[in-house]
């Protein structure tokens, strides 16, 4: 499968935090979600994508480009929204038009228009005027506008309500029916994901933790509830992390399904991504 975007051994050294050999892809035209708790380096990895930081080491290949010697060929085809992103307020819209038409050859006026129509988002009001959620809707508009071969998304849905955050979503996945178009969507509101997302990368404490496909994280792997007399006879091997609360033990596996077949135990549920996180980062092997 042809990969947009390629990353390997990835590596940045701050005082307090550090990159460790981040490596991942994003298949053509699939939607990447990539999770982990605040500070474990999803922004940072998205900078380093971006050229907006330098990294201590590895390569990033976008289109089959390196990022940092290709800069200007691969510039035109990124749409970008970043979490600390945001336009001067004293534009308007209209004028987020003319500068975007004078920086990207392939901008589409028609479709900013028509987006911010779509988000009634007035053309001719200053940005100072506009709520937070309005905002972020503004910085999605101007990065879809010049048809981007890739998406690059920081909490694209950061301070949206639910309705606005569904309408978003939805523009997502119709961008990836319309245009030749890959997304990488970094997101802490991980139900969005589940719902949208071919892929999930999940970072913890600058190193990728797993890289696989939503479906077989999903359907494949379980959440395991048993006592503490279940726990002591289950082999360490058969399952990834646990952690004891306070009326049982909760286990995540692999696969659901060869878990029950061996062992005697009812109830396994569905995995989450949230119960993801919360076991990989909180959990013990």
């Amino acid at each position: 499968m042809e990969k947009v975007l390629e990353i390997k051994n990835l590596c940045k050294k701050y005082d307090n935090f550090e990159l460790k050999g981040v490596t991942f892809d994003l298949p053509k035209g699939m939607i990447m979600g990539f999770i982990g708790e605040n500070g474990a380096g999803k922004t940072t990895t998205i900078k380093a994508i971006l050229n907006i930081i330098n990294p201590s080491s590895g390569k990033i290949k976008i289109f089959g480009l390196d990022n940092r010697m290709e800069e200007k060929k691969i510039k035109e085809d990124i749409g970008v929204v970043l979490d600390d992103m945001f336009f001067p307020e004293i534009l308007t819209p209209n004028d987020i038009n003319n500068t975007m038409k004078s920086i990207y050859k392939n901008w589409d006026s028609k479709m900013f228009y028509d987006y911010l129509k779509e988000f009634s988002l007035l053309p001719n009001k200053q940005i100072k005027t506009f709520s937070k959620g309005m905002r972020k809707k503004l910085e999605i508009v101007a990065a879809l506008s010049h048809h981007p071969k890739l998406l690059i998304l920081d909490e694209p849905t950061s301070g949206l309500d639910p309705i606005a955050r569904a309408e978003v979503i939805q523009i997502f996945q119709s961008i990836l029916e319309k245009e030749d178009c890959s997304i990488l969507l970094s997101s802490h509101i991980t139900t969005d994901l589940e719902h949208v997302a071919d892929y999930i990368t999940f970072i913890n404490n600058g190193e990728i933790v797993l890289s696989k496909e939503t479906d077989e994280l999903l359907n494949n792997y379980g959440i395991v509830k048993c006592t503490e007399k279940e726990f002591n006879d289950i082999n360490k091997k058969d399952y990834i992390r646990y952690r004891k609360t306070k009326y049982e033990y909760e286990i995540l596996v692999e696969n659901k399904k060869k878990f029950k077949d061996k062992y005697n135990i009812s109830i396994i549920d569905k995995l989450t991504l949230d119960d993801l996180m919360v076991l990989m980062i909180k959990g013990v092997e």
